[in-house]
């Protein structure tokens, strides 16, 4: 396969970098595996032991190669398999639909002390959101994965978020898309009504759990 070819169908990586990469990914999902399997056990003692349920669904991925030579082109850098690792800490990711804004922290703080791991980094969009009205819980988790005889580390992000706000930034994502990061005024300002009223949705909501709760007691 030519270098321009290879070029073409892997978003600009080099052909030997593109197949390091392919390499890396790999290991890159193994941790991710390995950390759901963890998360999973939680998730099933949580409903079995304390009947309490605060997850709708996961979901997980791992960036595709285009996915990831468009983000070192934004940031500048050439596009190679060390800078993807050094730069971006989210190669590969789970997103966590809770049931309530008030799950959110409850889970972030059972998921920090999961054995084998460590916290890398905590970003709370939830209490403090970002200017576009974009609100989850980033938290990027250090995980160990042995192969070939080797110990390698691997950052995996978590999205908390619950179900009002994963549509949220669906929406705005394919907004984002759409005007190449250049959202007219009209329509950000629009998205920003929007997840003010998510916000708001979401405490509604929870107070008539709460109330459900209390009645049922």
């Amino acid at each position: 396969m030519t270098e321009l070819k290879a070029r073409e169908i892997n978003g600009f990586f080099p052909k030997d970098e593109y197949e390091k990469l392919i390499d890396t990914l790999l290991v890159y999902e193994w941790g991710q595996k390995l950390l759901m399997a963890k998360m999973q056990i939680i998730f099933d003692s949580q409903k079995h032991f304390q009947n309490h349920n605060p997850v709708e669904h996961v979901k997980a991925r791992v960036k595709s190669p285009e996915s990831i030579a468009g983000k070192l082109r934004q940031l500048n850098m050439d596009i190679t398999v060390d800078n993807a690792r050094q730069a971006l800490k989210d190669l590969a990711g789970i997103r966590i639909i809770c049931s309530y804004a008030k799950d959110i922290y409850y889970l972030a703080e059972i998921l920090e002390s999961i054995p084998g791991t460590e916290v890398l980094e905590k970003k709370d969009y939830v209490s403090h959101p970002k200017k576009s009205g974009y609100r989850s819980y980033h938290l990027t988790l250090n995980v160990s994965v042995f192969h070939s005889g080797i110990t390698e580390t691997i950052p995996i992000e978590i999205q908390l978020r619950t179900a009002a706000m994963d549509f949220w930034a669906t929406l705005e994502h394919k907004v984002r898309y759409k005007y190449k990061d250049h959202i007219p005024k009209h329509l950000s300002d629009e998205l920003s009504i929007c997840a003010e009223k998510t916000a708001e949705l979401d405490n509604r909501m929870f107070l008539i759990h709460d109330i459900i709760s209390l009645i049922n007691q």
